[in-house]
């Protein structure tokens, strides 16, 4: 039977940098794949959804700049679009991945890998023993509701709608999350009429009520629809390629030739053999973990990732790695920060205007209550705003604590904010208090100066320059 001291099964962006920092550590590792290298987010999920929507993103802000929108002459090349987000994803080929993994000295299996009892893990017929850790880092899968006709209409997930060949000329989306969102925005831009169908009131349920409006409104600018309360009853599609048609249950229909259902996410847990140790996974396949990322009871299991529904976002995946391996290494005893992790994690929506958050939402802090101010100014409202988001929508807010005088929330809106969130970031984990802030100087002339302008708002003026 092989040996190592650390089994990871799943190869995704948690895997692959839980096992580096193993190996590196001087741990035998082995890796454990049945699918990609590299795992949902290289091929199916972040890195190519941002290739579909970045060229519609630049193509506005080049539309907003005297002289050089009369340049951006029609609309986008969609072919060129859809080869450059191939070569993205290498043609859904890691064999690029794998060389990265010999080189630090970690042996890949390929397969489906299970636990198989205390510190065992079976891939296809073949047995391996981990000396130290085995850690659960498989990912989530898309989860298609049960809907009569459903599964039988073929529907896209996130892997079909972010590597398709083609744009449909209509194509419905079910979902009005993070998925939903980004691809309306992508598809709409590449030309195609999308209907997008939200469950609930807003899209983006999980951030401000104004920002998720702020997305809505310009989604319909571009041409999509969007119906909100959509409760789904059923859906049919004409043969095998044919129209598709989405029937609600207040009696409304819309037809497309494709339909994206991106409603949730879950785990497939009930395929990793946890009977063999009297484990039970929880809500949607999840598996609890304490602070150390460890199932209590079995000390020498880890989960990291997707798998611990703690935060399902690749840099959250990323950081839990770092935390685990370093702790199975015995180079830490680090543990996650509450502020830092679950609804604390920083989070971008990639639409047209871009949605970049952390920490607690108005909504969410009043829910703790907590005592809250809130300050608002416009994202391109200063002198770096001439420049980059000149006439563009987008709004930054604070979410303060008034008592503790520290930064809770941040939200930013607007053309190309993603980067404005790392100081928020440190804001919100370092609970850095409002007069720290207020003597960290922005650059001129940079949009960083909207964090002048929120300051300002919270009555500080000339009393905290000391």
């Amino acid at each position: 039977m092989p040996d190592f001291d650390v089994i990871v099964i799943g190869a995704g962006p948690a895997g692959e940098v839980l096992a580096g920092r193993t190996a590196a550590a001087g741990l035998s590792t082995a890796i454990v794949e049945e699918r990609l290298v590299g795992g949902e987010c290289g091929f199916y999920a972040c890195m190519p959804s941002k290739a579909l929507l970045h060229p519609g993103e630049i193509l506005d802000e080049v539309r907003r700049v005297p002289g050089a929108r009369e340049a951006a002459d029609g609309q986008l090349a969609v072919q060129a679009v859809l080869d450059n987000r191939d070569s993205i994803i290498s043609g859904l080929d890691d064999s690029a991945q794998v060389p990265w993994l010999e080189d630090n000295g970690i042996s890949l299996y390929r397969g489906h890998g299970r636990v198989a009892g205390d510190k065992r893990v079976l891939v296809g017929d073949e047995e391996l023993l981990a000396k130290v850790a085995v850690v659960i880092a498989i990912g989530s899968q898309p989860t298609l509701p049960d809907v009569e006709g459903l599964s039988q209409a073929r529907p896209w997930t996130n892997r079909e709608a972010t590597t398709s060949k083609v744009v449909p000329g209509r194509l419905l989306i079910v979902g009005g999350g993070v998925v939903g969102a980004e691809m309306a925005q992508a598809y709409t831009s590449l030309g195609a009429k999308v209907t997008l169908l939200a469950r609930g009131t807003q899209l983006l349920a999980k951030e401000e009520p104004w920002a998720a409006e702020q997305v809505a409104a310009r989604l319909r600018e571009q041409g999509a629809e969007i119906v909100a309360e959509a409760e789904i009853a059923k859906v049919e599609r004409a043969g095998d390629a044919g129209e598709v048609t989405v029937q609600l249950h207040d009696g409304r229909s819309f037809a497309g030739d494709e339909l994206l259902v991106a409603v949730g996410r879950h785990i497939d847990s009930d395929k990793l053999g946890l009977d063999t140790i009297g484990l039970r996974p929880g809500e949607h396949g999840y598996l609890a973990v304490d602070e150390h990322l460890q199932v209590p009871g079995h000390d020498w299991l880890w989960v990291v990732g997707d798998a611990n529904g703690r935060a399902l976002l690749t840099h959250m995946a990323k950081h839990q790695a770092r935390v685990a391996a370093d702790r199975i290494a015995g180079k830490s005893d680090a543990a996650l920060w509450e502020v830092a992790d679950g609804a604390g994690a920083p989070r971008v929506t990639f639409t047209e205007p871009q949605v970049a958050a952390v920490g607690l939402t108005e909504q969410a802090a009043r829910d703790r209550g907590i005592d809250v101010q809130i300050v608002s100014a416009g994202t391109s409202a200063n002198a770096g705003g001439t420049f980059w988001g000149a006439k563009s929508q987008g709004t930054s807010q604070l979410v303060i604590d008034r008592r503790r005088r520290i930064v809770v929330g941040a939200t930013f809106t607007g053309s190309e904010v993603q980067d404005m969130l790392q100081a928020a970031t440190f804001a919100v984990v370092g609970e850095l208090t409002l007069e720290q802030l207020w003597h960290g100087i922005a650059p001129f002339p940079t949009r960083s100066e909207v964090w002048l302008n929120l300051l300002d708002a919270t009555g500080l003026g000339r009393g905290c320059q000391r």
